[in-house]
């Protein structure tokens, strides 16, 4: 048992005794839980749109309005499992780092380069964290993820509204450096969320990361774009709504589920948050989806459905494509 950290396997069998049922459940069922969680945090674009609040604010403010929530739940795991260890807290906090840049960054760049294009280039993730894993963990790539990968990124493209709706924005070339640097803030953030799950510790390691992420953006986007911390109460009322839906239901569910999951699922899985973005734009902004967009949409979910639903048996679909000892 040489594999410690970079067991990818030993972190997906652990079963942490202090959650109980919760755990068990968890185990059983990570998919749904990371494509409810994805789900969740579709709505944060719109509601972020409604608040009409800059990137830091609104970066700030969703990260700050859910800690009070995600303390209470990291006080009553701590007097369970004990205290989190340095090495665990210092790769959430990293992590939180990294999802203060991803929000800065993509938030701005949607007034940019626009909503479609900003969304293709940051979920270009769906090909970089399962290379980071393969990289870093040894983690291998099914044969099914590698032949989806196609199917996929044509789907975020047409739901993106690129082809067909033209790009839109104020500054197209800032849009697109600020998305792709969006999208790598991203990938890494997802990565090392992954890791931050320490067999039982999971809703503290969650705690550490949005805390590190409420001050890192507090600092970043005072810098860069401003921070209002008056920006009234309809402001903070959108926000308070992004903070329950994306950071404590949202996210935290992605954060239990994805260490329990082969990268590739969970981040095929999470495509369902511009598909569901692109339906609530549709129902609460009024937003009317092109045919394209929703023919991407269809393509999106059946891809994500042929990328990570396993057969049962001793089908061929376990095939690895790496491997690696």
């Amino acid at each position: 048992m040489a594999h410690s950290d970079t067991g990818t396997r030993a972190r997906q069998e652990e079963v942490p005794r202090p959650l109980g049922g919760l755990a068990r459940w968890t185990a059983a069922h990570p998919a749904w839980l990371l494509g409810a969680g994805a789900l969740f945090v579709s709505a944060s674009a719109v509601l972020i749109d409604l608040s009409h609040t800059s990137a830091g604010t609104a970066s700030f403010y969703r990260c700050a309005l859910a800690l009070p929530f995600l303390a209470v739940l990291a006080i009553r795991e701590r007097r369970r499992a004990g205290a989190t260890p340095p090495g665990r807290l210092v790769t959430a906090v990293v992590a939180g780092a990294l999802f203060a840049g991803d929000m800065l960054l993509w938030t701005q760049a949607i007034a940019e380069v626009g909503a479609g294009l900003s969304t293709v280039l940051v979920n270009v993730q769906v090909v970089i964290v399962p290379l980071l894993a393969l990289a870093v963990d040894r983690e291998p790539i099914t044969r099914r993820f590698l032949l989806a990968i196609p199917f996929l990124l044509c789907g975020v493209v047409l739901a993106g509204g690129v082809v067909g709706g033209g790009v839109k924005g104020s500054d197209p070339l800032a849009g697109t450096v600020h998305a792709v640097l969006a999208a790598i803030c991203y990938s890494g953030f997802l990565f090392l969320l992954r890791r931050s799950d320490d067999g039982g510790r999971i809703l503290r390691s969650y705690f550490w990361v949005t805390l590190s992420a409420a001050v890192f953006s507090l600092l970043a986007g005072w810098v860069w774009t401003g921070v209002d911390l008056t920006p009234g109460w309809a402001a903070v009322g959108w926000l308070m709504l992004v903070a329950l839906s994306g950071q404590v239901l949202g996210w935290l569910l992605v954060a239990v589920s994805s260490p329990r999951l082969p990268s590739q699922s969970g981040a095929v899985l999470l495509l369902l948050t511009p598909v569901g973005a692109v339906v609530l734009g549709a129902v609460v902004l009024g937003e009317r989806p092109t045919p394209l967009q929703l023919a991407g949409c269809v393509l999106i979910m059946l891809s994500v459905v042929a990328a990570t639903v396993r057969r049962d048996g001793r089908g061929k679909d376990e095939e690895q494509t790496s491997k690696t000892g």
